[in-house]
């Protein structure tokens, strides 16, 4: 991951800074406030609730190299699936309200994934925008469509019998795409075709995303925003 021009700040620094932010009136209300840098086709992204605390670095243009560390072991597994196959490089922290359970961090870690593919992405010129793909694993098989059309819309259709997977739910994860996509603004679906393993179809699903968003993110060479509107 490239590092900042200038005087490097530690980890801790960083955190301090962010956490101890004037309130504003949103933050007062309660609700999740973000700082977010993008340049080029990388961005980090400091997010700090009630409920979580994330930090996160993601570059578009990486070999899917992952530092991940949400305190939730099945879901860590997913990420750095998705990240590795995608070729995204990442470095996630998540603090969360795990007593309570594991929908927050889940929830919270998808939507900062997905603001900083957003503000990577920039204005989107340039791009495929249009990704698919088939996964297998093993007796599981997934498919997955993007488009990073700036519109979100995810449809997303799992399958998963058991009602959790580690310290997920499994209801969790189909949340994880959704918030995915909305944060990322775009159209996704993602089906699992057939599969007996819970793991392996969760895994497929997350393998078959990760290859379609390989597709849709890569660089057409040509600068042109791919839409008739002018705009994504």
């Amino acid at each position: 991951m490239k590092k900042r021009e200038g005087k490097a700040r530690s980890p801790r620094a960083s955190r301090a800074k962010t956490l101890t932010t004037k309130p504003t009136a949103v933050a007062a209300a309660g609700l999740p406030t973000a700082q977010s840098r993008g340049r080029g086709r990388t961005a980090s992204m400091r997010r700090a609730t009630k409920e979580t605390q994330i930090e996160l670095d993601v570059s578009l243009d990486g070999d899917g190299r992952t530092q991940i560390s949400t305190g939730l072991g099945f879901l860590d597994h997913m990420l750095t699936a998705l990240a590795h196959h995608a070729r995204l490089d990442l470095d996630l922290r998540c603090r969360g309200d795990l007593h309570v359970d594991d929908h927050h961090s889940v929830e919270d870690v998808a939507l900062a994934l997905g603001r900083g593919i957003d503000q990577a992405l920039g204005d989107r010129a340039g791009i495929v925008r249009f990704g698919w793909a088939y996964a297998p694993l093993d007796e599981a098989l997934a498919r997955a469509v993007v488009d990073l059309s700036g519109r979100p819309a995810p449809i997303i259709k799992l399958r998963l019998r058991r009602g959790r997977l580690g310290e997920v739910e499994s209801e969790n994860l189909v949340h994880f795409m959704q918030s995915l996509a909305t944060a990322m603004r775009a159209s996704l679906h993602v089906d699992v075709l057939r599969g007996d393993n819970e793991h392996h179809k969760a895994e497929a699903a997350f393998k078959a995303l990760a290859l379609a968003l390989r597709q849709a993110l890569a660089r057409d060479g040509s600068g042109v925003v791919r839409s008739t509107k002018g705009v994504l």
